[in-house]
């Protein structure tokens, strides 16, 4: 992954001395995930940031038709294509301990490799083909991804995914977001 400049002007807003609309969406956050990852304290320098993360991940969870292991492979490998260390590491230990991607699959992303799971590779090749080209993807990788079994809907869900993705993969490259504590065992250089 290549070096990243930080842009460092913005300060992380810490929950406990936060106040007004930062208050109220680090009180969303802390609710929905149990702790503040620094991430959300660096985009509550504006929370609608936040805000906009908080509610398109939250979506994408629930209303996508994709299995939690499937929806980690997508957040996972956008993240790891934009180059966002943080968001490879953390999505990286939800894939591990919480949504059940098989562990060869998991080291088969992270090392670069060809996913074996032919289903999951052919999602995860669809949503970087939809990041990479900016919506507009080849007709071959669409076509490869409905083989599997996916809808034309699930397009659109991996768009979300894209949006959410590209609001906290931006900002973490931004800001040079430290990874938590939570996520170090699985930090990417």
């Amino acid at each position: 992954m290549s070096a990243t400049k930080v842009i460092h002007h913005l300060a992380p807003v810490a929950h406990a001395s936060a106040t007004g609309k930062a208050k109220e969406v680090l009180d969303v956050a802390l609710a929905q995930v149990g702790f503040i990852p620094n991430m959300y304290a660096n985009m509550a320098a504006v929370p609608a940031v936040l805000s906009t993360y908080l509610h398109g991940y939250e979506l994408f969870r629930s209303a996508s038709h994709f299995t939690p292991a499937e929806q980690e492979v997508v957040f996972l490998v956008i993240s790891q294509f934009n180059g966002c260390t943080y968001c490879t590491a953390a999505h990286s230990m939800l894939a591990d301990k919480m949504s059940g991607v098989p562990a060869d699959v998991l080291q088969a992303i992270r090392g670069g490799q060809p996913i074996a799971d032919i289903k999951l590779a052919a999602l995860a090749a669809m949503a970087v083909e939809m990041v990479a080209k900016h919506g507009q993807p080849d007709a071959a990788v669409v076509a490869r991804f409905l083989a599997t079994g996916y809808q034309e809907s699930d397009l659109l869900s991996l768009v979300l995914a894209a949006a959410v993705k590209t609001l906290s993969n931006y900002s973490n490259q931004m800001f040079g977001t430290p990874l938590d504590e939570m996520f170090a065992a699985y930090k990417v250089d």
